[in-house]
């Protein structure tokens, strides 16, 4: 029996394309994410059953943060634990695959915990499709830390969510940003880091200095930031592990800001302002080696590199107002690729490579938005008071960024929105929130 299951998002121009769709009852779900809307995909998690007693209190909590990683996408739908007709009681007993399709599940997921000798936490899980009635691919195990129980049960949404999309996962990922409290005329910023929906905060700094646009190394590891507490801009380096940090070699007389690493991670690129002009500079992370990479009288500022290292991308005041352009990553001559009407700025390339996020100020609003390399096809996500400073995820499909709300009290908050425009969504922090930058995939 012929079958085509597909799950359709709005523009086929802000997605990448996935490998074809299953078309027979034997052939494993896909998702294919095309243009159109259409309903999201149905899914049943029920809680992982415990191989063993010390697994019971884990079981439920793994499926719950699954269950939310993968609805959080906009790309699946949970069905609700009070609908199922089954229950799994033993991951090795087979599954009645027609009590799920009478609750219209087109996939689902199931797991076991245990504790070994060792006192580390065991999981196994299985992704089916239940209209085929089979399991896609073989089943995987997991092991870690007992207090890492979080992170295990990302790694399991980031499976189910690459093994249906065909797309790389993000949800095993961190958010590093400034923690904002206090009241507007007196706001304390510190870094703090996160997993990517919002759990797990800790602290990096206090808030005794101003800090502003933290920003990974490719591996994750390290934290590049500007801080004020010399009462200049100042570029620093910290280590996520040991929160030790450094200062960057800097000049006398100069003000150093809106560092990014190259994709080496040996290579930092920013903004030096010497003299009343601000140019781009690159070093090397440890030191020396200073290269200046643009001579203009205007503001160059927010450097970003591509994939593979060879460009920059940045925001340049040189036309009169800030606008985006791209050079080789040696520096030399720049392109304009912003051609719209207003204000652009903090360009960020994509890790796919496709696609440049950016900041637009227009006709009194703020937009987070997207466009081709070379400028065509510009795409605004996003519209509100203030919207700025987009950061992309690991697989380059959902962007986070900073809404602050209008008024004296005015809060900054982070939200994350598709690459379609779709889902959008605030990221629940404890505190006022700004800056977000996303981490790669922790390995």
């Amino acid at each position: 029996m012929k079958r085509i299951l597909t799950l359709l998002i709005a523009s086929v121009l802000w997605a990448a394309p996935f490998s074809a769709l299953s078309t027979a009852a034997q052939e494993p779900l896909r998702l294919e994410l095309d243009e159109g809307i259409f309903e999201p995909l149905p899914f049943a998690v029920p809680d992982f059953v415990a191989d063993n007693g010390a697994g019971a209190e884990f079981g439920r909590k793994i499926a719950q943060v699954i269950s939310d990683d993968l609805t959080g996408t906009g790309l699946f739908r949970q069905i609700s634990k009070d609908a199922f007709i089954s229950q799994i009681t033993s991951f090795s007993s087979p599954v009645q695959f027609a009590d799920w399709k009478a609750i219209n599940a087109q996939a689902l997921i199931s797991g076991a915990v245990s504790v070994d000798d060792t006192g580390k936490l065991v999981v196994r899980f299985r992704i089916y499709d239940v209209y085929a009635d089979q399991e896609l691919g073989q089943g995987l195990q997991l092991v870690g830390t007992q207090d890492g129980w979080r992170r295990i049960a990302h790694k399991v949404a980031d499976q189910v969510y690459s093994r249906i999309t065909g797309e790389g996962g993000y949800f095993d990922s961190r958010v590093v940003f400034v923690a904002e409290s206090g009241p507007k005329d007196n706001r304390q910023k510190r870094l703090a880091i996160m997993d990517y929906d919002g759990a797990g905060v800790k602290y990096l700094t206090d808030s005794s200095a101003l800090v502003l646009a933290p920003r990974f190394s490719p591996t994750g590891d390290r934290v590049l930031y500007t801080s004020y507490e010399t009462g200049f801009p100042k570029i620093y380096v910290l280590d996520v592990a040991s929160v030790g940090r450094r200062p960057l070699e800097s000049q006398d007389g100069t003000m150093s800001f809106a560092p990014r690493f190259a994709p080496d991670g040996r290579t930092v690129v920013f903004s030096l302002t010497k003299g009343g002009n601000t140019d781009l500079f690159r070093m090397n992370i440890d030191g020396g080696g200073t290269e200046r990479l643009t001579v203009t009288p205007s503001i160059e500022t927010a450097p970003s590199f591509s994939p593979d290292g060879s460009q920059i991308v940045f925001e340049s005041d040189r036309s009169g107002s800030p606008q985006l352009y791209i050079m080789s990553a040696s520096g030399g001559e720049a392109r304009r690729i912003s051609n719209g009407q207003g204000r652009y700025g903090t360009p960020v390339w994509s890790p796919r490579g496709d696609l440049i996020a950016f900041t637009k100020q227009s006709k009194g609003r703020f937009h987070i938005g997207v466009m081709r390399v070379d400028g065509s096809e510009e795409r605004l996500l996003t519209a509100s008071f203030l919207d700025e400073g987009p950061t992309w995820s690991p697989n380059g499909r959902v962007i986070m960024f900073t809404r602050e709300t209008q008024g004296a009290a005015g809060r900054s908050s982070l939200y994350s929105v598709d690459i379609t425009g779709r889902n959008l969504r605030q990221v629940t922090t404890t505190t006022g929130a700004s800056d977000p930058a996303w981490s790669p995939l922790q390995k």
